[in-house]
């Protein structure tokens, strides 16, 4: 798209970008008295004001969105002042925001004099989390619906130096679960508080809600059928889409105390026996089938090849069974019939534990061998829904959905989330992609809806979202890859440019180390903070840490105080994968976490991919996902593209290639895109980077979790360039 200023937007360059003359015009006019109202403001003041007059409206074409924004920031320069913002807090509105009503009472106590508001001294707060811990999750244990059995002697022990991580919430005795499902004056939840609201993809005109006390009666009579069919401390997987079936067996596994294995209905045969054989499960509870877009795919018998011990099995449509079942297996209906001689089968008395014991067994997602498996206790749902409460403002009233599996770390996540901060949980018993979930986000009243940009882009290249109200939507979510800023421009205006929350942390850390927040202005793809109590430094190639008020790009150390981060594993050295060979930092030995990060100028961040990704270009470091931000934009005709880099088989420099995916309907020529791509790259990026090689390709391969493996295309490249060097 042309360089063209705001300024010298014309009425012509609106019809072009899909408004009829009349509109063109009007909108014109407004937007002149806009520009003149921010005369002599810089670009941020003169977006702030067309997203504060709401000119652009969700339905309008996203043409016209890209013409006004790209228009305000045409000659912004981003090495001098950061990355171009598109949603501000507001004062007043900030203070009815989780934090902002915690900070303007204990701020004035903490920060003493140099606390002035919530949006003004949320740097200050969040360092203070970092350096007083014991006070922040004091807070913290008031706000959620944590109820001990046995209430913890302090907030963290360090006085065992062996333990990196320190001993949170020593002493303390809880069943998570329950916190869940019983009622609390604060948050405010009552048995017929709304727990979740779901609808099926075959009947999508109907919304169904589920309250508390419902939810609760459904657990505990799964907890009771457990009881009968299993030894306590069992290891049971879920493996299955996430339905309110699916919600309601993870609860009861940890309400009974029992372990849940997390296993991601995608998986074949081989990746579930891998998960079963680590875990040692003693059952799987599954479907017979997984219904998409009118078609059944089938669950079972892929789960029966994995050769697991028993498998409970749900149905997928109506209440039997559609399949054949192994001697050994159980039909749901024929499990949950072991109850029925009991008095009161939706009562359970739970089972409580120490804070950290095991409650679920999750997978790191495989991209090198075999899967981490990764111990998460009770600490972690404590952890992710303190996440959800201070950066993304998760309240009582909430409708939170977000597209995800139990089986990857986003589910339990959400679960504990919505639960644990009195929120309705939203589900969609469907597939994402289409129109069908799309209406449920309208007609549920979806308040936060979470994504990961490959869904974003799917949905602005079909327009499945057209026609459709969003604009109940508070904020959104973002996670498990890098952010488009175009894709994201198109998903925040679908909402009167509401705030996309970027997460980005670990299933080891049950949380996002680096996220937005309401409280702080907010750039497309980046990320405006460390997350509450996270301490972390960027550190140079000799691990040296840059001072924090520099911009910077290297990779990421953790402080390794960390409440809910992982302090073992079932089949690897928990202190090797983590901590060995991280340098010590003002007395801590740093956590190991992988990102490459990089702060800009205004104290932004943005993750430029894995420690593993990086490439050497010409004695100059590089990231893959920096390269591949500049080549998406680069004609219009890429769906994505994959950068990697390789070394010539005879040695020398690493070459540059760039695997490409077109859109449905283009033909662009591999040479035509390398010119592109190499004029793109040496503009934005470096003028020594030359593309070497360009490969059309009709896919990427992925990891089950959506994540691009560079890897696979670097060994398909590398064996290539040594079978021509053979030639």
């Amino acid at each position: 798209m042309e360089k063209k200023t705001i300024a010298d937007v014309e009425v012509n360059d609106m019809i072009k970008a899909g408004l009829s003359m009349e509109e063109a015009k009007e909108f014109h006019k407004i937007l002149k008295q806009t520009i003149a109202e921010a005369k002599g403001s810089d670009a941020r003041e003169v977006w702030q004001k067309v997203v504060a007059k709401r000119m652009l409206m969700p339905w309008h074409p996203h043409r016209l969105h890209q013409l006004i924004y790209y228009s305000v920031y045409a000659h912004w320069d981003a090495s001098i002042n950061g990355p171009p913002l598109y949603w501000f807090p507001s004062l007043s509105q900030s203070k009815y925001t989780n934090l902002g009503r915690a900070m303007e009472i204990y701020g004035p106590e903490f920060l003493g004099a140099s606390y002035k508001d919530p949006v003004t001294s949320f740097r200050l707060f969040q360092k203070y989390s970092v350096q007083h811990p014991d006070d922040y999750w004091s807070i913290i244990l008031r706000e959620l619906s944590i109820v001990f059995h046995e209430v913890p002697k302090c907030i963290i022990d360090t006085t065992n130096k062996s333990k990196h991580g320190g001993k949170w919430l020593p002493g303390s005795v809880l069943n998570i679960a329950e916190c869940c499902l019983q009622p609390s004056s604060h948050p405010r939840k009552n048995d017929d508080s709304v727990a979740i609201v779901w609808s099926d993809e075959s009947d999508n005109s109907k919304v169904n809600h589920m309250t508390l006390k419902e939810l609760r009666e459904q657990v505990m009579l799964v907890a009771n059928a457990l009881d009968a069919t299993f030894a306590k401390g069992d290891a049971i997987a879920i493996d299955m889409p996430m339905t309110v079936s699916a919600v309601v067996i993870y609860l009861a596994i940890v309400l009974a105390g029992f372990v849940v294995v997390s296993i991601a209905d995608s998986f074949a045969a081989k990746e579930i026996a891998s998960r079963l054989r680590i875990s040692d499960a003693k059952a799987i509870f599954t479907q017979d089938y997984i219904i998409r877009g009118g078609r059944k795919f089938p669950l079972y018998s892929r789960v029966v090849e994995a050769n697991p011990h028993k498998a409970i099995v749900i149905p997928a449509i109506g209440s039997d069974v559609g399949i054949e079942l192994r001697q050994q297996d159980l039909s749901w209906k024929d499990f949950l019939s072991s109850v029925n001689h009991l008095l009161r089968p939706n009562y359970y008395c739970p089972i409580y534990q120490p804070v950290d014991s095991i409650t679920n067994i999750l997978f790191s997602s495989g991209t090198t061998g075999e899967p981490k498996a990764i111990l998460w206790t009770q600490l972690s749902p404590i952890r992710c829904a303190s996440d959800a409460w201070a950066h993304i403002d998760i309240q009582v009233g909430d409708v939170y959905c977000w597209p995800t599996n139990l089986g990857w770390v986003m589910g339990p996540i959400l679960l504990y989330s919505c639960f644990l901060n009195g929120a309705t949980l939203a589900l969609f018993h469907g597939s994402p992609l289409g129109r069908g979930f799309g209406k449920f986000v309208q007609d549920a009243g979806v308040t936060v809806l979470g994504t990961v940009p490959s869904l974003v882009k799917a949905w602005k290249s079909t327009n499945c979202t057209e026609g459709l109200d969003w604009t109940k939507i508070k904020s959104f979510c973002s996670t498990g890859e890098s952010s488009n800023v175009d894709d994201d421009l198109w998903l925040s205006s679908r909402a009167y440019y509401k705030p996309i929350i970027e997460c980005c942390g670990g299933t080891e850390l049950a949380s996002s180390y680096i996220q937005g927040c309401p409280l702080q202005p907010q750039a497309f793809g980046a990320f405006s903070t460390a997350s509450m109590t996270t301490g972390f430094v960027i550190l140079d190639e000799n691990g040296v840490p840059y001072p924090d008020d520099q911009p910077c790009v290297g990779e990421v150390g953790l402080f390794p105080l960390y409440l809910g981060a992982s302090d073992r594993l079932l089949n690897a050295d928990h202190y090797k994968v983590y901590f060995k060979g991280m340098p010590m930092f003002k007395g801590m030995h740093l956590r190991r976490h992988g990102d490459i990060l990089k702060r800009t100028v205004g104290g932004y961040f943005i993750v430029q991919g894995r420690a593993d990704d990086t490439m050497n270009l010409g004695g100059i470091k590089t990231s893959s996902v920096e390269i591949e931000r500049v080549c998406d934009r680069a004609d219009e005709g890429i769906m994505e593209t994959a950068a990697i880099s390789v070394a010539p088989v005879d040695g020398g420099p690493e070459l540059l290639v760039i695997f490409v995916v077109l859109k449905k309907g283009f033909n662009v020529e591999p040479d035509k895109l390398k010119m592109k791509f190499s004029k793109a790259i040496q503009s934005n990026l470096n003028p020594l980077f030359k593309v070497s090689f360009v490969k059309i390709v009709p896919e990427f391969p992925r990891t089950a979790s959506n994540k691009l493996l560079r890897r696979v295309l670097r060994d398909q490249m590398k064996l290539e360039l040594s079978l021509r060097s053979k030639i």
